[in-house]
């Protein structure tokens, strides 16, 4: 089973001040229509040459345009040792701020 938070959580999260291991799995076109700030894009085909980027002790949410693709990069995540949540409903359902990715 992999571990679920909702858009709307991680929101709140973050405007209570609480810092988040984002990962933004999308293609860089849909990054640049805008991002949750506080993510780091690393798109979903690349994650596991980055695995190296990554720390075994951080838990990690993971973030897609609506869940899906992020469940699969947290299931691979989890396979191979780390620790992932999957964001659900992606960023459709995401009502927070957002900006282009730099």
């Amino acid at each position: 089973m992999i571990p679920t938070i909702t858009a709307e959580e991680v929101r709140q999260k973050l405007e209570d001040g609480e810092k988040l291991s984002l990962i933004d799995v999308r293609e860089d076109a849909e990054v640049a229509e805008g991002m949750i700030p506080e993510a780091e894009h690393i798109v979903m085909g690349t994650i596991p040459a980055e695995l190296d980027r990554l720390n075994k002790e951080t838990d990690y949410v993971i973030v897609c345009r609506s869940g899906v693709r992020s469940e699969n990069v947290a299931r691979f995540l989890i396979e191979n040792g780390y620790k992932a949540t999957n964001m659900t409903g992606g960023m459709l359902n995401y009502t927070g701020e957002t900006a282009p990715k730099n």
